[in-house]
């Protein structure tokens, strides 16, 4: 696999395709991509930028999508620094590099959204899933297909072997064989579910696809915005609704912030089917991905302990099973 640039080739990138002259360049420990790296640029004159680093190429057209959703006067997103050359983002070798103007301020994830917020919040996605993707653009942002990738992978999952990694590894090796009666119901449901949500044919709109409260920046003036635009998909509404009131990080799990975000999205009819099928889906899914993290990935540079919190905690009361479960149990 490719080696990412130096830091000092992204501060020559920097320098030479933007125009800014990066006094230091501090990586960021944020999200859970293992494809991704952030970095915090700043200036002799305090100017500060967010720099990301993207493995691949697929990223431009995440750029071109957050300029045409600027013009359709949705203002919650932060836009890229163009180059020189008047491009979204930069090529560097087998990597891309994005960079945005540093917004000072904190994650949903570590603030609790005011009812204003939530409702802006609503508004916002509303406009998003209203908004019409230009057929020049459309073919190139996936669809929904309701993959048996990440249900096939965890089914695979050999928990008879045993482990020989460090404490993250046996410790999480030892939580999936005692909740494994848990595990197989979420990918048998979420197996169950994909084959009735086929059926229904339902209607595909524009989606951020991972709108949990790490991806809501609110800034000092309270300001939201909505970022990580990295994943967009054409999908049912609820690729996006299954996150209000579904527990991610178990946040995001109290009817009252439920009823002031639907306040700004407005009337809608929710398909609670499709609701339970993306939250057990998206539990799958995020099992196989601490599993190839923490059993699979010894050398990983991570907080390994602090991502099997993160993981066991999915299973709390009020956390991603639990929630699901309930909708699973509201059909």
């Amino acid at each position: 696999m490719k080696k990412k640039p130096s830091l000092q080739l992204l501060t020559e990138c920097l320098k030479n395709d933007y125009g800014i002259q990066a006094a230091s360049l501090v990586p960021l420990n944020l999200g859970a991509d293992r494809d991704a790296w952030s970095y915090q640029a700043q200036t002799p004159d305090r100017s500060a930028y967010f720099v990301k680093l993207k493995r691949g190429h697929d990223h431009d057209l995440s750029a071109v999508l957050l300029s045409l959703l600027d013009e359709a006067g949705i203002q919650e997103i932060i836009h890229p620094v163009k180059t020189r050359h008047n491009r979204a983002t930069q090529r560097i070798d087998h990597f891309t590099l994005i960079v945005y103007p540093f917004v000072e301020g904190s994650d949903g994830l570590s603030t609790t959204l005011t009812d204003d917020q939530w409702t802006k919040l609503g508004r916002v996605l509303r406009q998003v899933h209203e908004f019409t993707v230009p057929k020049s653009i459309e073919k190139q942002i996936r669809r929904e297909i309701y993959s048996s990738q990440w249900r096939e992978y965890v089914r695979a999952l050999d928990l008879n072997t045993a482990t020989h990694g460090d404490d993250a590894a046996c410790m999480l090796h030892r939580f999936l064989k005692e909740h494994l009666e848990i595990i197989q119901h979420l990918v048998e449901k979420a197996e169950n579910l994909s084959r009735e949500v086929k059926l229904l044919s339902p209607k595909f709109v524009l989606c951020h696809s991972d709108i949990h409260g790490g991806n809501v920046l609110i800034d000092k003036n309270g300001f939201i915005y909505i970022v990580d635009w990295d994943n967009p998909i054409l999908a049912p509404k609820e690729r996006d609704l299954m996150f209000i009131g579904g527990g991610v990080a178990n946040v995001w799990n109290n009817l009252h912030e439920e009823e002031w975000f639907y306040k700004g999205y407005g009337a809608v009819e929710i398909n609670r089917l499709i609701l339970a099928y993306y939250r057990h889906e998206r539990i799958v899914e995020d099992i196989a991905e601490y599993v190839q993290e923490l059993l699979f990935n010894p050398v990983s540079h991570k907080n390994r302990l602090e991502m099997l919190k993160q993981f066991t905690d999915m299973f709390k009361p009020r956390g991603v099973v639990d929630i699901a479960f309930k909708t699973e149990n509201s059909l």
